[in-house]
């Protein structure tokens, strides 16, 4: 473990996290041609970390598909061997068949088994824009003679309908919150571990529906976090931006019940783990996968369905912007309180409004009374 000489006000386990992150991003950096490093600092300062670490994954991808399928790098034995002088020979049409023709489906070997990997057509934007990026650059960086990007073929993306939005309703919200108290539905198996971890699991699910956090924003919560003398939480949004939330007195009994009733005493934890909020029972942060785990398994009891039908943490980040505009809020309101960067997304939540239209017929009639 590396020790954390933290001067900033960013908890230790953010700090840590982007370290990891960071430390990603170079081993991949290190693997590359040399020629790209003036945009590997470029990267640095344009975009946030996890896009950066995205779009280095999606170049070494593309490269490692150039050394393996393409008869002008098949003879290399690694990405540094690539020359600049290789890499501007590649036209248009090369990244087109890539993107439209190789990623839509192919196979890849993982601990001797081979997988099959598809990808929709949100995925292919991202990888096509991961590479627009990099021929970009180098073309303004006087590093390739033309901008080949101008070829790239567009890729359609399938507009957003409201209708096709998953959420709770709220009902299913009040019937997964009566599950994840009293255990009703789970397996005898099941109940060993709820009995252990009850409290905590609704305190997470009611994080979730209230306030509509990322996956993230939960799993990086720490004792820390909270200022219950004013009442409000401190949570890292994406890019690294900060923002306080207040509390309500459901979410405060949720976390003081799990604090004081089930979450171990933070002296008999290690410090790396001695802020966390979320612990699992080994006594260790509450992992992504482990929160997603258990999204999934008390969503799926909600709706009457099977455990690997059960709703993502987003999908209760969406089931939080309905309700909110349910209950009479406005879409700018639901936009600042989720962090929405444009009030469209917003507006499709508010386009499911229930009942909306009879709403407002009922409230819109043509009649002698109302001359």
């Amino acid at each position: 473990m590396v020790k954390i000489h933290n001067k900033s006000d960013k908890p230790d386990n953010i700090v840590a996290k982007q370290h990891h992150i960071i430390d990603k991003c170079i081993e991949i950096e290190t693997a590359l041609p040399h020629f790209m490093k003036d945009y590997f600092i470029y990267l640095k300062n344009a975009v946030s970390l996890s896009t950066r670490l995205a779009y280095l994954e999606d170049i070494e991808f593309f490269l490692k598909y150039l050394i393996s399928n393409d008869e002008s790098f098949i003879h290399l034995n690694n990405l540094s061997e690539i020359t600049i002088e290789q890499f501007s020979k590649l036209k248009a049409r090369d990244i087109n068949y890539y993107i439209g023709e190789y990623c839509t489906r192919y196979l890849k070997s993982i601990n001797g088994n081979d997988y099959l990997f598809k990808n929709d057509n949100r995925s292919l934007a991202r990888k096509k824009s991961s590479l627009s990026s990099l021929f970009k650059y180098m073309y303004r960086n006087n590093q390739l003679e033309n901008n080949i990007t101008d070829g790239f073929n567009p890729i359609k993306l399938p507009k957003p309908q409201p209708d096709a939005i998953k959420k709770l309703a709220v009902d299913e919200v009040a019937i997964m919150l009566d599950i994840v108290s009293t255990g009703e539905g789970l397996t005898d198996k099941e109940k060993i571990y709820w009995e252990k971890t009850k409290l905590r699991d609704k305190a997470i699910l009611l994080l979730f529906v209230t306030y509509g956090l990322r996956l993230s924003e939960i799993q990086q919560l720490n004792l820390s976090s909270f200022n219950y003398g004013r009442d409000e939480f401190k949570i890292y949004r994406k890019r690294s931006k900060e923002a306080l939330m207040p509390l309500n007195s459901t979410i405060k009994k949720a976390l003081d019940d799990y604090i004081s009733c089930e979450r171990p005493n933070s002296d008999l934890l290690d410090e790396n783990n001695e802020d966390a909020l979320f612990l699992s029972i080994q006594n260790k942060r509450l992992t992504m996968k482990a929160i997603r785990e258990l999204v999934k398994k008390y969503t799926s009891l909600a709706m009457g369905t099977t455990r690997d039908k059960g709703y993502s943490p987003h999908k209760l980040r969406a089931t939080a912007a309905s309700s909110l505009i349910d209950y009479g809020f406005s879409i700018y309101d639901v936009k600042t309180l989720l962090d929405h960067e444009n009030i469209t997304t917003t507006q499709l939540y508010s386009a499911q409004r229930k009942n909306l239209k009879r709403d407002i017929i009922k409230n819109f009639e043509w009649n002698d009374e109302k001359k």
